[in-house]
């Protein structure tokens, strides 16, 4: 393969990754208010603040053209934390 092919398939491959990095940024910011629930384990918060503290360090286990590591991180931090939250009553609902 010549070297506009390998261009085009790296520019392919970097459009799909921060396409995958701009829909987890946006889930970060939408799991931000399950933090404000006093019911999460403080555990679980840390988790969360490490990994999107990771998410935006320059040091990564796989260099940052790959952002695998980075999601894989943030994506367990969000499980951790939805898996955390208490589901609430509605009002009115009989227990």
């Amino acid at each position: 393969m010549d070297g506009k092919v390998w261009l085009a398939l790296g520019t392919v491959i970097a459009v799909g990754l921060a396409i995958a990095a701009a829909v987890l940024l946006v889930r970060v910011f939408a799991a931000r208010r399950l933090l404000v629930d006093a019911g999460i384990p403080l555990r679980d918060k840390a988790l969360f603040w490490a990994a999107v503290i990771y998410t935006v360090s320059p040091l990564d286990l796989i260099p940052d053209p790959v952002y695998l590591d980075d999601i894989g991180l943030l994506l367990l931090a969000l499980h951790a934390a939805a898996g955390a939250v208490r589901p609430t009553k509605e009002p009115g609902a009989v227990a």
